[in-house]
């Protein structure tokens, strides 16, 4: 009986099992780096989706800010949501009313807290919001500051400052502040 056996051609030869041990061992390196990746951009999807929905939230209240009168008959007004906001007293003028503003590289932000005691928003310049649309019912803090220009009686311009960042959650999510002026 004759016994087969392949035999390799001149310059031919396998992997060896050293070799593919090794490769074996990349590539399960490479799928262990490329796996935790996955939870990190699910984090950085829902702190986009977070930012996003606080900046457009900021920018529909503050459109409502803007379409008052400079010199309405009282000095609120009540928003789409309910709220009764502030707009400022005329009669005060070049300070800040509302909540705390502070500069930081050279632009004014909100102060939503401190270390002690934790401010609290001020009455008619803040509430908190949470979106209904959203399915994780994320909680917002709105707030501004209103600074009066005028003769102290009548307002001739006003600058709003309101800042919305996300309440509670897991870890710090920077606040949105938007900074514009209305004039007569």
């Amino acid at each position: 009986m004759r016994r087969s056996s392949t035999k390799l051609c001149d310059g031919q030869r396998g992997f060896s099992i050293l070799e593919m041990m090794l490769a074996t061992i990349l590539l399960l390196v490479g799928l262990v780096a490329v796996a935790q990746l996955v939870p990190a951009s699910i984090l950085m999807n829902y702190r986009n989706r977070t930012d996003s929905s606080a900046l457009v939230f900021a920018q529909r209240e503050l459109d409502q800010m803007l379409d008052q009168p400079i010199n309405p008959p009282a000095n609120q007004f009540m928003d789409a949501l309910g709220n009764t906001c502030q707009l400022g007293d005329p009669t005060v003028t070049n300070s800040v009313q509302g909540s705390t503003v502070t500069t930081l590289n050279n632009q004014a932000i909100i102060v939503f807290n401190s270390p002690n005691p934790p401010l609290a928003p001020t009455n008619g310049y803040g509430f908190t919001y949470s979106d209904p649309n959203d399915p994780s019912l994320t909680t917002y803090d709105v707030r501004w500051a209103v600074i009066v220009t005028g003769n102290g009686s009548t307002a001739s311009s006003k600058r709003f400052i309101l800042g919305v960042r996300q309440a509670g959650g897991n870890g710090y999510f920077q606040p949105i502040t938007l900074d514009t002026m209305v004039e007569k």
